[in-house]
């Protein structure tokens, strides 16, 4: 009576239980993306977006709107900063777990906010807008199943990758998870669950809830019973493996019964307890494989052995296909000559009939391979999917064989998929992409990097050494000091010094110097000060020396002058000596009378062509030249003899007071150079140069 009042308790509580759901709904999340740093305002983290969510579990609704998270939410620690990969840690345990304690409805709405804590610690207020990273809602039908729900939500500058799925809590089933099956192995039943929810007795067991133990198959139901599976407990006066024995009289030897407690005597055997022998060969019946047996008295026989036996019970066998060497079901035929042969039954061959025949009907394809019948179906072959190969599609492809490693690299399976682990310096799907070492610009100092496979060297500039061309060499190997110095240093990076033979000087002994006249006594008023006598003479030849190289300069320019002029006209310059003394310039017409002008030129040639070459007049013809010419006899062309010569006034003029007249002659000749040669009072001296 306990035991039922126990069980009726336990089954009430089971089904009070199914009306109330239990399960839970994970997120896990993956990757979020801030490369930028920005706040959902488009202002930037100082210095960095430390990032934490919230998560808000509700009801399903076709926009999504803030409110109370019906279903639950969570509040993350910060798990990164801008952009990071969320991992499982002792501070956060990834997914994100939202228990129900209700049905599954079957839909939901999800919204995940990023936010910004300028703190190392929570909480931080998730209603203030300005630390509001990124915001994703979104609503779903989701199924209740093990099975991951991928999804990936961008924002403005933002990106989330994550996982959902719910999944039932344990010992609850269904569509809902509103199923409660709970496996049990006491008293009050014996059984698993299905995944549908249903209870499944453990072998052994029946009944409503797997309570009746299954007795051991053949017991008899009235003679015997269990009270565990693969029992068989007789009752009083049965025996046996399945308690179908009667128990005979006790000290019954050679009786039977039908009844518990008889001794029916056997054939041969008599007396009260069955004991007394009266026929041996039918009580213990020697004889074998059909032998016919004879009593000889004494508790002898004889067997009369049928064909093709021998022996004293006719226990050997005369005849090989007595002794089944067919395999299969096959069928000896012994031969004449000895010997014998097996017919084989149909899919099967070979001397005993050992070997199989398969065919499509055993369906010996592995992996879903198409099975094509041969040889008139005696035979088959198997057309394998991809990735797979073998006679019977059992063997899975290697798939490296396809996938080539340059270089060394080693081909490496994970799970489906293949890729090439390269060795140190290649990359690239194929590892066939050398690493260029010399990208991040290794070498210093202006050196030149050469790329080698996993190595660089550095080809240094002049002045540096080591391997990254960082250590200063000797400045002293590469002879900077020149005309005969010697050079010195004082180590490595250190600069270096020239020792300078005489007569040259300077940094690098590249200045010739002068030797200086030995030094002139000095003296001095005071003893503590002394004149320098000698910078006295050394000041007078250099101005002297710099006299000297001027007028060599003014004489080279202008004998080459000279030169030009001769080169041009050498029919002219025969003619000079001709009118030479007409060229000259009296005194008396060069006197300065407007010392306001700058320059003023009186020329008196009347229509007649000249040339301008260099400051020579070249006439081609000539008219009467008047000594006096007024200002209406000059010419056009004589008002542009007048600017050509003004530039020449001012190279050589120093005063404006000064002015230069030149007057042109009206027979064939040159042009005279006119120079200022001196100023006395306030009159121009000119002097002319043929």
């Amino acid at each position: 009576m306990a035991a039922w009042f126990t069980f009726i308790i336990a089954l009430s509580i089971t089904k009070s239980a199914q009306v109330l759901g239990s399960g839970v709904f994970e997120l896990e999340l993956h990757d979020f993306k801030n490369n930028k740093g920005l706040l959902a305002n488009g202002k930037a983290c100082k210095p960095d977006c430390r990032t934490f969510f919230r998560v808000c579990l509700k009801n399903y609704q076709a926009v999504v709107s803030p409110g109370d998270c019906i279903f639950g939410t969570v509040v993350t620690p910060v798990l990164g900063t801008n952009s990071f990969s969320v991992m499982d840690g002792d501070s956060f345990s990834n997914p994100i777990r939202l228990p129900f304690n209700f049905g599954w409805p079957g839909s939901f709405s999800l919204i995940i906010e990023a936010w910004y804590s300028p703190v190392a610690d929570l909480p931080v207020d998730t209603n203030d807008p300005d630390l509001l990273i990124s915001y994703f809602a979104i609503q779903r039908k989701l199924e209740v199943g093990a099975e991951w729900s991928q999804d990936v939500q961008t924002g403005k500058q933002t990106e989330l990758r994550y996982s959902y799925r719910f999944i039932c809590n344990e010992n609850y089933y269904g569509e809902r998870c509103s199923k409660i099956c709970a496996p049990r192995d006491d008293r009050f039943g014996h059984y698993t669950c299905n995944p549908d929810g249903h209870i499944s007795c453990l072998p052994g067991w029946k009944g409503g809830y797997c309570e009746e133990p299954i007795c051991l198959e053949g017991c008899s139901k009235g003679n015997g019973n269990c009270s565990k599976p693969g029992e068989c407990v007789c009752r009083e006066g049965w025996q046996g493996t399945f308690c179908d024995e009667c128990k005979r009289y006790p000290a019954c030897q050679h009786g039977t019964c039908q009844q518990p407690g008889q001794c029916n005597c056997e054939e041969g055997w008599g007396g009260l307890l069955c004991d007394q022998d009266l026929n041996y060969c039918t009580h213990h019946k020697p004889c074998r494989n059909g032998a016919t047996c004879m009593n000889t008295g004494q508790g002898s026989y004889t067997c009369a052995c049928r064909p093709g036996f021998t022996g004293v019970d006719c226990e050997l066998e005369v005849k090989e296909c007595d002794s089944k060497p067919c395999r299969n079901g096959g069928r000896c035929v012994d031969l004449e000559n000895g010997g014998y042969v097996c017919k084989c039954p149909p899919r099967f061959e070979g001397p005993h009939c050992e070997h199989s025949l398969l065919t499509c009907a055993d369906s010996p394809c592995f992996h879903n391979g198409k099975c094509r019948e041969k040889d008139n179906g005696r035979s088959y072959v198997c057309e394998c999917p991809p990735g797979f190969t073998g006679l019977n599609c059992e063997k899975r492809v290697d798939k490296c064989t396809s996938l080539p490693c340059a270089n060394g690299g080693l081909c490496v399976l994970h799970g489906n998929a293949r890729f090439c682990s390269c060795r140190s310096g290649f990359t690239g799907q194929h590892c066939e992409i050398n690493i260029n070492e010399c990208a991040p610009n290794p070498c210093a100092n202006g050196g030149t990097c050469v790329d080698h496979i996993n190595d660089f060297t550095c080809t240094c500039a002049p002045g540096y050494m080591g391997r990254t061309c960082e250590v200063p060499a000797d400045d002293c190997a590469s002879r900077p000091c020149l005309n005969g110095g010697t050079c010195t240093t004082a180590g490595r990076g250190q600069p270096f010094a020239c020792v300078c033979p005489a007569p040259y000087t300077g940094p690098r002994c590249q200045a010739y110097s002068l030797p200086l006249p030995a030094p002139s006594p000095t003296f001095a008023s005071d003893p503590g000060e002394a004149f320098h006598w000698a910078a006295v003479p050394l000041g007078v030849g250099l101005v002297v020396l710099l006299t000297l190289l001027c007028m060599v300069a003014v004489i080279l320019r202008h004998i080459q002058r000279q030169r030009r002029r001769d080169g041009q006209d050498s029919e002219t310059m025969n003619n000079l000596s001709d009118f030479q003394k007409d060229n000259l310039i009296p005194a008396s017409q060069l006197k300065n009378t407007n010392r306001k002008v700058d320059l003023e030129v009186d020329c008196a040639l009347e229509k007649t062509n000249y040339k301008h070459n260099n400051y020579h007049l070249d006439y081609k013809s000539s008219k009467d030249f008047k000594d006096d010419p007024s200002q209406e006899d000059k010419s056009p062309d004589c008002e542009k003899c007048l600017e050509e010569k003004i530039p020449l006034s001012r190279m050589y003029s120093e005063k404006p007071e000064c002015r230069i007249s030149t007057i042109c002659t009206p027979r064939d000749s040159i042009y005279q150079s006119v120079f200022v040669i001196a100023e006395e009072r306030n009159e121009c001296v000119i002097a002319t140069e043929v």
